[in-house]
């Protein structure tokens, strides 16, 4: 076990030396050094390799939810749901029909096609904005919680589509929005009472949340994911004022988790399904931008961005990551698509990672002091 574990976590450090010499997200590397390490290094999945990964998704949704700055939703708050939504539904539709209709694909993998494609990703998106100050901006903040609201979608989604319509799954909802409504109230009481203690409570009161409904979600055949992304919502803004707290979480997730989550979303990744699917992936990549493009671009224009700013917003809702592939992997672990499937939407998730945001970066990156006006 502690050989296995020396090989996995070996792949994750050499990914995060790439990340930092490449400057690109330590996510791309470590699914880059998952399918290296399966293809080529005998990497294969073991059932403590599956419950970390599986933690490392529950933990990092919780916490792309925590990073949305509350006072973001309401600003600009017409633009950032019209935004969000058609940046969402528009890949979904145009992604779902292209696999149902023209590739062939059964209705179930066709649904998850358009969910892994309907993404954005807020792990790249964030980075970026920092990176160039943007994040202080009206254009940055329009944006990073457009994000929001599109990945918002995706994880819906998955849950109406793929849930079991049950007394489990009434009793998941109920659970989820007593927790949800309460958290915010006993997350602040248990930071005030307990917080700076060597043993970490408030943390493991958090970790308490995330793996009780995460659990119900399993019980109605959702993703564990689901109710993660709201509960980090429902505490961004006691995370905002007690940055300590998320910092600790930041660091044992990025530390110890995520990476074999991602390192398990490569893992399953075939260079012969690559290679063989090549066109199909390019296709993809292309549906998935085109559709950006028909339903974001117009917004832009009507709510009075520059073509720079509305060209710029566009290309950064059309990229895709985490969720994507938290969608592919459901879909591959629930059966409902196969390896090649899995193979082909995992590629195009990570190129729309890397593609519109060197395009953007390296011809419509706004000024931020334009940005700012």
């Amino acid at each position: 076990m502690w050989l296995d574990a020396s090989l996995w976590v070996g792949l994750a450090l050499v990914a995060a030396l790439f990340s930092v010499r490449l400057g690109i997200s330590v996510a791309l590397t470590e699914i880059m050094a998952g399918a290296i390490g399966g293809n080529y290094l005998g990497l294969h999945m073991l059932p403590w390799v599956e419950y970390v990964a599986g933690f490392g998704a529950i933990l990092l949704t919780f916490l792309a939810g925590a990073e949305v700055n509350p006072s973001d939703l309401r600003y600009k708050f017409k633009e950032t749901v019209l935004i969000g939504f058609i940046s969402f539904l528009f890949p979904f539709l145009g992604a779902f029909a292209f696999a149902y209709y023209v590739t062939g694909w059964t209705l179930n993998a066709a649904l998850i096609a358009g969910i892994a494609l309907s993404t954005t990703s807020v792990a790249v998106v964030y980075a970026v904005m920092v990176e160039t100050g943007l994040n202080e901006t009206e254009l940055g903040k329009i944006i990073l919680a457009a994000c929001f609201i599109t990945d918002l979608g995706t994880v819906v989604a998955l849950g109406i589509f793929f849930a079991n319509y049950d007394w489990w799954l009434a009793v998941f909802l109920l659970v989820s929005l007593i927790v949800i409504a309460l958290t915010p109230f006993t997350t602040r009481w248990f930071i005030q009472k307990f917080g700076n203690q060597v043993s970490q409570m408030e943390v493991k009161f958090v970790f308490l949340l995330l793996f009780g409904l995460g659990g119900l979600a399993l019980k109605a055949n959702s993703e564990a994911v689901l109710p993660a992304y709201l509960l980090g919502l429902a505490v961004a803004k006691i995370f905002m004022q007690n940055k300590q707290v998320m910092v600790k979480m930041r660091a044992m997730a990025f530390a110890m988790l995520t990476p074999f989550y991602f390192l398990k979303a490569g893992l399953f990744i075939s260079f012969s399904a690559v290679i063989a699917g090549f066109g199909l992936i390019l296709v993809l990549l292309a549906v998935k931008m085109a559709a950006k493009f028909l339903g974001v671009w117009p917004l832009t224009k009507a709510f009075g961005f520059t073509s720079r700013d509305g060209m710029y917003t566009t290309l950064l809702m059309s990229t895709g990551l985490t969720f994507g592939t938290i969608s592919a992997l459901f879909g591959l672990s629930h059966k409902i698509i196969d390896q090649n499937q899995y193979t082909i939407l995992a590629t195009v998730v990570v190129s729309s990672a890397i593609v519109p945001t060197l395009i953007a970066q390296a011809f419509f990156r706004p000024k931020t002091e334009m940005a700012s006006q």
